[in-house]
């Protein structure tokens, strides 16, 4: 009997960070209880199609990874193509966007399974079940159905990151990524879960502020064996806040450091607890080849960093990251909500004017705004219901939500053509303080930035954005960056993901 499961990572707009660590994390633990995984990538598989529809033939079932957004529309196509073809073989989705909302995902008639949370004992389990013919109402942690019902069976108790086998690198071409990316790559999580209860966040009702996380000693020898076994150049850490555990994230860098093995690294963070480390330790950062780090800074009123339930934020350690950063030369980009609800202009213009002077004092800094999107299963929901909101109701009506989609009514018309232009203004000031650092200048673009460097200035600080000649002259050289990965603090597309 074969013990084969077929998992499946959608396609999605823009260059693949690396090969897909949740499912390289479920197929090694499959591989530990005996089972084949087969896992297709569509980032780097082009014909994965036609790959899916060989290997399903003797598959135990079909696991596919979800994230909300566009990424949907792919795995949608997929199932359905699986039933097509195979009609007895089970579909299972699993991923934040099921995890969140498994009932509206297994009210579709192409999934037969949701796999709720951790991941790795769960589907072990299912797949057993799937092999011998047993029964589903035992497997923690799954939602199923039969022809009359769905069942949500309880939820699993997570299991300590420590307690799990290191993901399946050895089943990735890194090769294939390699062309598709330019950058030999390695994503790699050290750590899950963060304390905040953000209200804007799903990472707090899918981990439930839960911090799990590998200890230092196991992460210096992964990394360091992974990137010279590989030749891994870079490594983007995908935790939600690695340096919750000062302690743990400054023995990970001087293991790093001490091992002699050179690469560069890049994390998410929260300013407060880079404010707790000395300067010594971001010194240490930086010399452990630590270049880039994202923080979901959000806003700089007050008023709108309470509502959001952002209290553990304070403007002023913005600035004192910023700074801190700059000493162990790493970048850094300062994520932006607006259009959060109870925001108004003047909370934007506070924003606008104090990360412009941020951009001002510290070249390192770069920005990626957004505007508010709302994600299945954050707390804030009945309150958007209330203000007419319209929540999808379907996968395919999630799957048109891209991050900065804009389904707020309250941002809408002249209003937002205002907002766009505030924006514009903000961005093109901030790339005009790194043009004047830039020693290699083109004419044009000098003599743009000194014609328009100052009125831009005045605009943001006045809140003056009429007639915008200023924008329209500097497109003569300036392409406007709209947003960055906050994992790597690469540009990304128009239509935005985020990476396993």
């Amino acid at each position: 009997m074969s013990r084969k499961v077929v998992l499946f990572y959608p396609p999605y707009e823009g260059e693949p960070l690396s090969a897909p660590l949740c499912l390289l994390a479920l197929a090694a633990k499959l591989r530990e209880k005996n089972f084949e995984p087969v896992i297709i990538d569509a980032a780097v598989e082009p014909k994965y199609r036609k790959s899916i529809c060989e290997e399903l033939d003797g598959a135990l079932c079909l696991g596919i990874s979800v994230l909300t957004g566009p990424m949907i529309r792919g795995a949608i196509e997929i199932a359905k193509l699986a039933k097509e073809s195979h009609p007895a073989l089970p579909v299972v989705f699993g991923g934040w966007h099921p995890t969140l909302l498994p009932d509206e995902t297994l009210a579709e008639r192409y999934v037969d399974v949701v796999v709720r949370g951790q991941g790795e004992m769960t589907l072990c389990e299912l797949a057993e079940a799937f092999a011998t013919n047993g029964s589903l109402k035992h497997i923690a942690g799954i939602s199923w159905k039969t022809n009359m019902m769905r069942t949500h069976n309880p939820d699993r108790t997570v299991e300590p990151l420590e307690n799990l086998p290191i993901a399946a690198f050895d089943m990735v071409d890194f090769d294939a990524y390699e062309r598709v990316g330019g950058t030999r790559k390695l994503a790699y999580a050290t750590s899950i879960g963060c304390p905040y209860a953000c209200n804007y966040c799903t990472d707090m009702v899918f981990y439930k502020r839960r911090f799990n996380a590998l200890s230092a000693d196991r992460v210096v020898h992964e990394l360091t064996d992974l990137v010279t076994r590989y030749k891994i150049q870079e490594v983007a850490l995908l935790d939600s806040n690695f340096p919750v555990d000062l302690k743990r994230a400054v023995a990970i860098a001087k293991g790093i450091y001490e091992s002699g093995v050179k690469f560069r690294w890049t994390f998410q963070a929260s300013t407060d607890f880079i404010c707790r480390m000395s300067e010594d330790e971001i010194r240490l950062l930086g010399a452990s080849g630590v270049t880039y780090m994202g923080f979901g800074t959000e806003s700089t009123s007050e008023a709108v960093l309470k509502l959001m339930n952002k209290r553990h934020q304070r403007v002023n350690e913005m600035y004192e990251t910023a700074r801190r950063a700059a000493i162990g030369g790493i970048r850094v980009t300062f994520n932006l909500i607006f259009g959060y609800p109870g925001e108004t202009e003047a909370d934007r213009q506070i924003t606008f004017r104090t990360m412009s002077d941020i951009a001002r004092q510290y070249p390192n800094v770069r920005f990626s705004p957004n505007i508010f999107t709302p994600y299945p299963g954050i707390p804030i929901w009945p309150q958007l219901r209330d203000l007419g909101v319209e929540e999808p109701k379907s996968l395919k009506e999630w799957g048109e939500l891209a991050l900065g989609v804009n389904m707020l009514p309250w941002l809408q018309d002249k209003d937002l053509e205002r907002f766009k232009r505030m924006l514009n203004y903000f961005l093109l000031n901030g790339q005009l303080a790194q043009r004047g650092r830039n020693k290699q200048k083109s004419i044009v673009r000098t003599l743009v930035r000194l014609i328009v460097d100052r009125p831009v200035r005045w605009r943001i600080q006045k809140g003056q954005y009429f007639f915008p000649w200023e924008i329209s002259l500097a497109r003569l050289s300036e392409r406007i960056v709209m947003r960055r990965s906050l994992i790597t603090g690469s540009e990304l597309p128009t239509e935005a993901v985020n990476a396993c």
